[in-house]
């Protein structure tokens, strides 16, 4: 039977990279998305049927999250792989920030995650698959004055966490941190910034790196930069 993975974000960037590549190698995917416009029209242009679902919903709401991972088991039958991807940044330093646009971040970045860890798990023990979260440099490396920096530091944490706690259950865990990467993630901040910048493909080529370890390996974190990022 086709594996069958999630993956949180899907509809552009590096979640619909990884789906498309996931697709192509015959795995059935459900992406989720806040915005049921970007899933439909993602969906369109894949042509890949009833191998692609697409669940509108919100990371950061429990609910949202229990029934992406329950529609996906009941349609796929099995759940393999899961790619934690949403996320935002906030333009500007968090002196910027409302309170209400910082608490909209956190819950997103750092609340979702554990989120769908929390959902997941029990079904990647039947099948002993794997996590992927997708982290930053900015959780490696501060950025001065940047909340963003923090919530990814609190995903490298989760990853850590989740990895002590799922590897006894035969469950892989990666923590994937990329430098630059030229993705709508930069839409809100003006546009993705000069200078080098790696594509939301190369950054789907690890996730999958990460994926095809032979049962009983676990790569835990690969970090990756453009040649020419100093930061």
């Amino acid at each position: 039977m086709n594996n069958a993975t999630l993956i949180t974000g899907g509809s552009t960037g590096i979640g619909a990279a990884t789906a498309q590549r996931l697709l192509k190698r015959g795995h059935r995917v459900a992406i989720t998305g806040r915005d049921p416009e970007k899933l439909v029209a993602f969906a369109n242009r894949q042509g890949a049927g009833a191998d692609l679902m697409t669940l509108p919903g919100d990371t950061s709401d429990a609910s949202d999250v229990q029934a992406a991972v329950t529609t996906t088991i009941q349609a796929f039958g099995r759940l393999d792989n899961v790619i934690i991807n949403a996320g935002f940044s906030l333009p500007g330093a968090l002196t910027d920030h409302t309170p209400e646009a910082m608490r909209a971040m956190v819950l997103t970045n750092v609340l979702g995650p554990a989120l769908v860890v929390r959902a997941t798990v029990p079904h990647l023990k039947d099948t002993r698959g794997r996590i992927v979260i997708i982290g930053s440099v900015a959780g490696v490396k501060h950025t001065p004055g940047n909340l963003y920096s923090v919530t990814k530091w609190a995903a490298h944490a989760l990853a850590e966490n989740t990895r002590m706690a799922v590897t006894g259950d035969g469950i892989g865990v990666t923590l994937i941190a990329p430098g630059k990467v030229d993705t709508p993630f930069w839409d809100s901040r003006g546009g993705t910034p000069p200078g080098p910048a790696m594509t939301a493909e190369n950054i789907a080529d690890s996730i999958l790196f990460a994926l095809d370890q032979p049962e009983g390996m676990d790569i835990n974190h690969i970090q990756m930069r453009p040649i020419g990022q100093t930061n």
